[in-house]
């Protein structure tokens, strides 16, 4: 029995109780016609509301977006008719609960969004002890390519840990014949895309989340005052709206560069399909237990 995570376990249940009361409400903003940016600003709100943090900023994927778009403040971008999916975390003491959904906003790509659903509790079905990641990663594409779609396999799940949302063990989205062994207590994230194009994603445009994983000595004051603005995330992945708030928005954006150089900051940039397929993206937190698992963000459908 894994008891890193279960020592605290009330923590991890009410994160993933927030993030999942979150993404509910933000499923609801999401229409034609909505800006992204204040969908985004509403669930990390919400967040903060039920009595957690953001884990990482809310983000919005938009058509052939898979993940990592987050609009900044200024952002003029609005829904249209095509496939939105929209993933938000919640971090309480640094337990994380972690989920997203996707919404079709065409009318004509339901069986794409079903497609990641099916792969999400394809996954869940088959999560025990002794089970392997690579068994995982079957049923998830078994299931994305039995409703005639390709699963996005540079994507994956993901293992959580206090105040980290990326760690061991990786959930592929595949059946890369992985021989990683599930082990009762493990907490992790099952993340199945699904992709009407090549099912590979690659990076595209300006990163606008960001990870610190470095502070050195600057010079400017403005790359002070934003390394300094940076303690309050603890590490955990920001937005530059979570700066320009405070900060004007040219000099956050000139830190932000001049931080990269040194290597103090990891950037996210959008990710796309390479073919400009549509994605669709289905996610939760479970927990494995004696028998099966615990969906710790509760159930989308």
């Amino acid at each position: 029995m894994n008891d890193h995570y279960t020592k605290k376990l009330e923590d991890w249940k009410k994160a993933g109780e927030i993030a999942a009361t979150a993404l509910a409400f933000g499923k609801e903003l999401v229409v034609e016609g909505a800006k992204a940016v204040d969908i985004c600003n509403a669930v990390d709100a919400k967040i903060i509301e039920l009595g957690a943090k953001p884990a990482f900023p809310a983000q919005i994927a938009i058509g052939s977006t898979a993940a990592h778009f987050c609009p900044e403040e200024d952002d003029k971008t609005t829904l249209g008719k095509t496939v939105i999916s929209l993933d938000c975390g919640a971090e309480v003491n640094g337990a994380i609960g972690d989920n997203a959904v996707s919404v079709d906003l065409t009318g004509e790509n339901d069986d794409l969004i079903q497609a990641s659903r099916d792969a999400l509790h394809a996954a869940i079905s088959v999560i025990k002890p002794g089970v392997t990641t690579g068994d995982i990663g079957k049923a998830i594409e078994t299931a994305i390519k039995a409703r005639g779609y390709t699963p996005v396999v540079n994507l994956s799940g993901h293992g959580l840990d206090y105040y980290t949302i990326h760690t061991k063990p990786t959930i592929p989205n595949y059946a890369n014949g992985s021989d990683v062994v599930i082990e009762e207590g493990m907490i992790f994230a099952i993340e199945p895309f699904a992709s009407t194009g090549s099912g590979r994603v690659i990076e595209a445009g300006e990163s606008t989340i960001f990870s610190q994983i470095d502070t050195k000595p600057v010079r400017t004051p403005g790359d002070r005052l934003v390394q300094n603005a940076l303690k309050q995330f603890g590490g955990m992945p920001f937005t530059t709206r979570n700066l320009t708030k405070d900060i004007p928005a040219f000099k956050v954006k000139m830190a932000l560069k001049n931080l990269q150089r040194l290597h103090c900051l990891h950037p996210h940039p959008p990710l796309i399909d390479s073919d400009k397929g549509l994605v669709s993206q289905a996610e939760h937190t479970v927990l494995v237990t004696a028998d099966g698992c615990e969906i710790l963000t509760m159930p989308q459908d």
